[in-house]
């Protein structure tokens, strides 16, 4: 009974979220990356993204992964600044557009304006979820969800291995 009970909670966590990566990176490569607030779009082969991204951020940003619930870096970070794209650098969230979801990853209300995010109906592992990518260079962020304790009612979970953050200055 136990077992069954673990795994019930396993597949509701997995389910009102994301969740299975590490969640080391390095800093993201600038130098092959427009400025953050270009919009145009960054195309790269599997072997340059292999080249700019750890092994860790290349498993969620381009094989849609999941890092481990609370473990990412910027999961608890309250630092006023901008979540940009770790891929290629396009501003997504603003710090005050994060709350604390309890869910394991990084959540907010709502995206920067100027559609910096894309949506897609994502039907694996037998759920049908809306799945975030960023918009400039296609890379898998997380999962948009309705059940915002905001006045958006949105949580946009995204993977904090996908982010990099800017602290204001």
């Amino acid at each position: 009974m136990r077992n069954l009970t673990l795994f019930a909670l396993g597949v509701l966590l997995l389910w009102s979220c994301d969740g299975n990566t590490q969640t080391s990176k390095k800093p993201m490569d600038t130098k092959n990356t427009s400025a953050s607030n270009d919009s145009t779009p960054v195309k790269k082969t599997d072997a340059e993204w292999k080249a700019v991204l750890t092994p860790e951020q290349y498993y969620v940003l381009r094989e849609k992964g999941t890092e481990h619930p609370f473990t990412g870096k910027l999961l608890e970070n309250k630092e006023k600044g901008i979540y940009v794209c770790a891929a290629c650098g396009n501003e997504l969230f603003s710090s005050d557009m994060k709350f604390d979801s309890h869910c394991g990853w990084p959540s907010f209300d709502r995206e920067i304006a100027g559609g910096k995010i894309k949506t897609k109906t994502d039907t694996a592992l037998g759920m049908v979820r809306t799945e975030i990518m960023c918009a400039r260079c296609g890379g898998h962020l997380g999962h948009i969800f309705d059940d915002g304790p905001t006045k958006t009612g949105m949580r946009y979970c995204v993977n904090s291995i996908s982010l990099d953050f800017k602290k204001d200055k």
